[in-house]
């Protein structure tokens, strides 16, 4: 029997946990339909069900199953439905998560380049943190997803990374502000505002982690995303931020200061699933690295083992 098929009478069974009714909405009889169960159950060498006259239910293996099962049957049916739109045609649109801070004159390039290279795609940007990309590439709501490193990138393709370093915004009244260039460990006794951990657990850790191996314990960290609320956060004292120059722009009031080289930088790369993966998400990946690449400071960074889990850092450990 079909494989595929065998899967699609278990599942209807596991959700009916009813023979009758499942055979019902499978159209055909319920004898053939016990026998195909009792056939799946030999070809696996386990029992999928516990049932007598008056119930049916999952066994542990079944549970298992269910779950696999779904999972499987939802990969097939998205694969027929890409090779079919890819023969007539019809491949449309990639969806694609972005970093809420990415910048708008980026993201104006990569749909004007992005649209060049692949004028019959359309290309559906959504603002999502690194975690919530991680979630729904796994879940196949996004075809592709520009994620911040170290990430676990368990199940994904990776394309081209890029590197940032980073400078530093304060206060233009600051004493720092009168240096052309600042090392994190000159920044010791101040506060730090960083973006909050559940967006990139990861990243986060990773940051503070540099900055204790550097000497920057930060005395507190206030949490900010949004560059306006960022920049508010620095001009009231709450801390300095981490920024590639953008923020600073926005408001007189504040100077930016490049870090010494090799101080700190961020990574981004653009992930998709390494199975039934969109037509197109590696072409995107190679716009999108060769986009962020033209600010003139972002460069290709050296390729890494692609599966990385965060660090824990316990903030105030002595």
């Amino acid at each position: 029997m079909d494989p595929l098929r065998a899967l699609r009478y278990f599942v209807a069974v596991a959700e009916e946990l009813h023979f009758g009714r499942a055979a019902e909405r499978l159209g055909i009889a319920q004898p053939p339909l016990s026998q195909r169960i009792r056939r799946l159950e030999t070809d696996l060498g386990a029992r999928l069900f516990e049932r007598d006259s008056r119930r049916v239910e999952l066994t542990e293996a079944g549970q298992i199953l269910l779950a696999e099962s779904r999972d499987l049957l939802a990969r097939w049916e998205r694969m027929r439905t890409l090779v079919g739109k890819a023969h007539r045609g019809e491949i449309d649109a990639l969806r694609v998560g972005v970093p809420p801070e990415l910048a708008g004159r980026v993201l104006a390039d990569l749909l004007t380049e992005f649209g060049r290279a692949c004028p019959d795609v359309r290309l559906d940007l959504q603002e999502l943190t690194t975690t919530e990309q991680v979630r729904l590439l796994a879940d196949r709501e996004l075809d592709a997803g520009l994620l911040q490193h170290p990430v676990d990138v368990s199940g994904l393709e990776l394309g081209p990374a890029v590197q940032t370093p980073l400078g530093v915004v304060l206060p233009r009244d600051s004493p720092l502000a009168a240096r052309s260039e600042l090392a994190l460990g000159d920044l010791a006794g101040h506060g730090l505002v960083l973006f909050p951990r559940a967006a990139a657990p990861g990243l986060y850790d990773a940051t503070l982690r540099t900055c204790w191996e550097q000497g920057f314990r930060p005395s507190h960290v206030r949490h900010a995303r949004n560059p306006e609320f960022v920049l508010g956060l620095v001009l009231s004292g709450q801390g300095v931020a981490f920024d590639q120059g953008l923020v600073a722009r926005k408001e007189p009031r504040v100077v930016w200061r490049p870090l010494a080289a090799g101080s700190l930088s961020w990574r981004m790369s653009v992930a998709w699933p390494a199975v039934n993966p969109h037509p197109e998400a590696a072409r995107l990946a190679e716009v999108v690295a060769d986009v962020l690449a033209r600010d003139g400071v972002t460069t290709l960074a050296p390729v890494q083992d692609p599966v990385q889990r965060p660090w824990s850092v316990v903030f105030g450990r002595s």
